[in-house]
Order: structure tokens, then sequence, then C-alpha cells
């Protein structure tokens, strides 16, 4: 008896080794974003040749989701779900009763071995699950061709999952450089997975018009051009004398809505900006009557000039109004989104305070300065909105001078504007620069394409959308920004917003209470995996050393170093050698360049192989940041 007794004690503290091995190594599941609840089973169920996919619901978008994931599935693992008698299925209900926990885009998933099931309310709901249990299979499943000899499995599960906030969007740039229908629609595929629903489509901007407006062809025949310029943003030399502008494109009307049938398919609403009174000198360029100066500009490829070119519309004509109008009529005809984003940020008015015809206005409408100015424009282009049964939304600017009555608010210098738009009781969408901007330095620089600023992948993953004391229900949710001005190729597009934006996916999805770095990290390099197969290419700067200037006691000038992952160890040397696990050993303290180095070179290991880059900081360029206190840390 004691023998019995003694075997089952030792049967029941291996079985709790075994447990807690598997959850030190992360376990079999690692969704992202993470879902309201998950509990893992045991066993697992097989996707095999005897599984079929099945709803009673003839619901169309739901039978086109269907159908996209067991392309999907087929595609890569060579199995067809489409098909009756299968002896396992993966079904799919939709309630007859709405199930109010888990809303509109929530579902439930449940895995056993024998069968899948997957309940939602809705369609869209649907679609979230089905992206789910494609992360619970193996990361081949995301190659472009049939992968061999993989046991697609999916781990034995339980879970209830449903959205935090109603509005998860990405933004694109597409006026700075031109990216083709095929990379807009590789983009939105690209966010479906980590089930955003927004895609804010930046058309219109001071270096290009991207969308065909039928009443005003010289928009894109004219605007939507620019001379080629390579290198770094802002140091470009303006349009040479008869050069032809051949740098750029635009998406007709037949190309837009293709992208948006497309997007409506992936349960993606698009919103579309047209920005003004700002950022429009492709507008002006094509017809400059419409500016103050009313000079004759070329398209920007990225210079700056002295003075400003006049790139924001006179509010004080008429002609604009009736421009935008017919801009806006086609617009809002293209795109079923409510929304119309209207820009209103950055619009310089230097020109309109030269400008007689905006002074007698301003006199006229009893309008203190400029901003006032600028508020009655928006205002003037909410009533338009309005008549094509349209809501504007723009740039935190246009609270300056008062805020159009049925206003959004996108708050992007910060939190502060979001905060005076709820208390004005305004809808919101918070983008503040420092946590969502996708062009900015997501790393040390030195080892990144050269942009400006910093938000670091935990930065954005530490973002938290609604601000202390302002009610959550005014908060709609939020978006990560990609401005595109040194970003030239599809290919940079993903290296800068990848793998940030799968941490803000984390952040507008999943419960407040449950975000957590480490585990957060732990699964996004599960996922990492999911995007090799894919063969997107993230940034893996999360990865390589920061620095920062120090003094050390006597006064001299030093530095210390981080990673913004735990677990790393940092060797250095300071011989202009090459490091590697030989090399010198951080150990955390103020380092001090030696007599006659000029330089260190640094390298982060994991476990005994090389994970980081290899960095060279120069003394120099420690004590320029040191003066500046401009560092990354």
């Amino acid at each position: 008896m004691r023998k019995i007794k003694l075997k089952v004690l030792l049967l029941l503290v291996i079985s709790t080794a075994a447990l807690h091995t598997k959850a030190a190594d992360g376990g079999r599941i690692h969704l992202i974003p993470e879902p309201v609840s998950v509990k893992e089973q045991s066993g697992e169920f097989l996707l095999d040749k005897s599984v079929s996919i099945y709803s009673k619901s003839t619901d169309k978008q739901l039978q086109q989701s269907l159908k996209w994931f067991s392309g999907k599935i087929q595609a890569t693992t060579g199995i067809d779900l489409d098909h009756t008698g299968g002896t396992k299925k993966i079904s799919i209900v939709i309630n007859q009763q709405a199930d109010t926990l888990i809303g509109k885009e929530g579902y439930k998933l449940s895995v056993t071995p024998e069968n899948v099931t997957l309940t939602s309310n809705t369609a869209a709901g649907a679609f979230y699950g089905l992206q789910t249990i494609i992360q619970l299979l193996p990361p081949d499943i995301e190659a472009k061709k049939t992968a061999a000899n993989i046991n697609w499995v999916i781990p034995a599960v339980e879970i209830t999952d449903y959205p935090r906030f109603g509005w998860r969007g990405l933004m694109l740039d597409v006026s700075r450089h031109f990216f083709t229908k095929q990379e807009v629609e590789n983009f939105i595929d690209e966010m479906v997975k980590y089930k955003y629903n927004t895609f804010h489509w930046h058309l219109t901007d001071d270096q290009g018009w991207r969308i065909e407006i039928k009443s005003l062809p010289e928009l894109t025949q004219k605007g939507a051009f620019s001379v080629k310029r390579t290198g770094r943003w802002g140091t470009f030399l303006p349009a040479l004398a008869n050069e032809k502008p051949t740098y750029g494109g635009f998406y007709t009307q037949e190309d837009i809505k293709e992208v948006v049938k497309y997007a409506q398919e992936r349960y993606v609403t698009i919103l579309p900006e047209i920005d003004v009174p700002g950022h429009s000198l492709a507008l002006i360029t094509t017809y400059p009557n419409l500016s103050s100066t009313k000079k004759q500009y070329s398209v920007n490829s990225g210079w700056r000039t002295t003075p400003q070119d006049d790139n924001s519309l006179d509010p004080s004509n008429e002609d604009v109004y009736k421009t935008l109008d017919k801009i806006f009529t086609e617009v809002a005809k293209l795109f079923p989104n409510p929304y119309i984003h209207v820009g209103g940020d950055e619009a310089y008015k230097g020109y309109w305070e030269k400008n007689p015809s905006c002074q007698k206005l301003m006199a006229k409408e009893g309008l203190k300065n400029v901003e006032e100015l600028q508020s009655y424009f928006i205002k003037r282009l909410e009533k338009i909105l309005e008549s094509k049964g349209k809501k504007l939304i723009g740039w935190d600017e246009i609270l300056q001078g008062g805020l159009a009555p049925s206003a959004t608010v996108m708050s992007w210098r910060g939190m502060n504007g979001g905060i005076e738009a709820a208390k004005m009781n305004h809808e919101v969408v918070m983008t503040p620069w420092d946590y969502v901007y996708l062009d900015l330095y997501q790393g040390e620089p030195l080892v990144e394409p050269d942009t400006y600023g910093l938000c670091k992948l935990s930065d954005s993953y530490n973002f938290e959308p609604v601000p202390a004391g302002i009610s959550e229900k005014l908060i709609l949710g939020g978006q990560g920004n990609l401005w595109t001005e040194s970003i030239p190729t599809y290919r940079q597009v993903e290296y800068m917003v990848w793998p940030r934006s799968i941490a803000l996916s984390e952040v507008y999805w999943s419960p407040k209470a449950k975000k957590n770095w480490p585990d957060f990290f732990n699964r996004l390099e599960y996922d990492f995996a999911r995007m090799d197969a894919a063969d997107v290419n993230y940034a893996k700067s999360c990865y390589n050393v920061s620095f920062k200037p120090a003094k050390l006691s006597n006064g001299d000038l030093a530095l210390t170093m981080n990673t913004e992952v735990a677990g790393l160890d940092i060797y250095y040397t300071f011989d202009s050698s090459i490091p590697d696990l030989h090399a010198a050993k951080y150990d955390g303290a103020a380092l001090n360049f030696p007599m006659g180095a000029t330089r260190i070179d640094v390298v982060t290991y994991r476990n005994g192989k090389q994970i980081g880059k290899q960095v060279n900081m120069t003394k120099e360029e420690l004590i320029k940041r040191s003066a500046t206190e401009r560092h990354v840390y």
C-alpha cells in the first residue's frame, strides 16, 4: 500500500514538474492580442483531410469569410476544408439570440480533440475567431507556399474574447510616397491578423494627390506627380527648370472601389483623409488661385524653402469651398465610413495674416485671430460633409479657435487635445505621437533608418488611451500612424510598422488588466516565427543595445548601456575589434573611454548566440548627446 502511495506521489511530482516546464517555455498558446479568457485543455485537434468547415448561417459575408479561411488553409497545408461528410468539423455558429458578453466583434472558441466550435453574434466576430484559429496553428501556416511534413494541430482550449475599443486603426500615408493598390491590400491583410478594423488612408498632402476626382481631372494629371529625389528627406533640391515630374501615381475610382470591397470582406472600414487647409500644396499646384499668394508652385518632393511655400488654402476664397464641395461629393460616394478625415493640422497661417481678403473676412465675422479663421474654415467644411451624410474628424489642431459642433478629434500632439475635446463631450481617437507614430526611431538611432524622435516597442505597448478622469465612453479607441517621408518602399513600411503595431493591437483589443510586458514579449517572439514564414520585413530593434551618457564621480564623461529586452548579455570592445562573447561583458556600471579610445563597439547575445546588431558608438557622438540630452535608453 505504501509503495502504491509513493508511486502516485512520484507521478504527481513528475506531472507538476512537467507543467512548470511547459509554463516556463510559454506553453502551446501564444495569441496576440491577448484574449479576455484563455483556458488551455489537454489534447489537441488534428487538422487533416477528415476535417470540414461548416455553418448553418447563410449570411453572405460569413460565407465569404469561410471561403477566405478555407483558401488560406488549403494554400499552405494542402487540406481542403470545403467538403461535406468529414468525420471532424470546424463549426461556425451565429447566435440566434445575441450573447451580450461578447458584443458585435467578440467570439467564443472551443477546441477539443474531436471538434472545433466557433460561436459569435456576427460575421465579424466569427472572422476574428478564425484569425485566432490561424494563430493556434503552427507558424508555417503563414508561409506563402505549401509547407511539407508539418503536423497541423490546434491545442485544445476554451476562449472567450471581445475587444476593449471599437476603433482599432492603422494609418498609411501614400502621399509622400505612392504605394500600389496591391501593396495597400497587403497592408490590410497584415492588419487583420491582429484584429484591426480601421484603415486610415492619408490620400493627399504637399507631395501628391492620390485619388481621382472625375469633376477635377487636373488634380491627378498634375498634382499626383513630382520630380524624383533620393536621399535624406528635407535636403533635396527643388524642381529644376524644365524638369519633368514623373514620380508618383494615383488611384482611380475603380481602384478605390476595389480596395474598399477588399477591406469590407475583411471587416475593415477605410477612413479617407483629404488634408486641408494646410498640407495642400498638391491641390494648390494644380489650382494656384486657391491660395493666398496665388503663386505657381511645384509638387514638393521633400525640399524645404525659405520663405515657406504657401501650402494653405485661402479660407476667404469662395472658390475653395466650391472646389472642396466637388471633392467631398465624390469622396463621400466612394467610402461607406460615416467619417471623413479633413486633416486640419499644421496649417501655416503666415500668408493669411498678410491677405487683405482674410482680414476683411475676419472683421466681418468678428474673428479675433487666424486660429479662429481656421475654425471658421473647419465649421464650413463640417456643413459640407453633413450635406453628404458624413461626419467630420480631424487632427487636434481643429480645436484651435473653437471646435466644430459635431467634430471628432484625433489627438496626435500628445493627450491634451483629446482630453480637452472629451471634456467638451466630443468623441476622441487617441493617437499621441510619442506612443503610436510608427515613423519614429524604434531603437538605437546609430543602427536604424534615418528619421526623428523615438517610439520604442515597449513605449507602444505601455500606451494607455484613456486618460485619468476621462470617461472611456468618449474614447473611441486609437491607432498607429505611419508617415512616409523617409519610407520610400513597401519593405520599409513593413520594417517600421511591425512589431510596434502588434503591441498596439493588444492595447486596443485586450483588457487593460491583462497588460504584461514580459508575457507579451514571450508571445511576440513566437509571432516572429510567423512573420518569418510570411516573409514580413519586421524590425528586431528591441534586441539592440541603447546608450546613455553618464558622469563618473571625477566628472569624466562615461556611458551606460541597456536593452529593451530583459536577459540579454552585452559584450563590448574599445580597441575597434569586433566584439563577441569572448570580449568584455558589461556589468551595468558606467564605462569611461580608456586613454586613446575613440569608440566603443557593442553587441548583444542570448544563450550564447548573437541576437542584436553590432553597434559602434563614438566618443564624439556621446559628447553630442550629453550636450543636447538626446539619447535613447
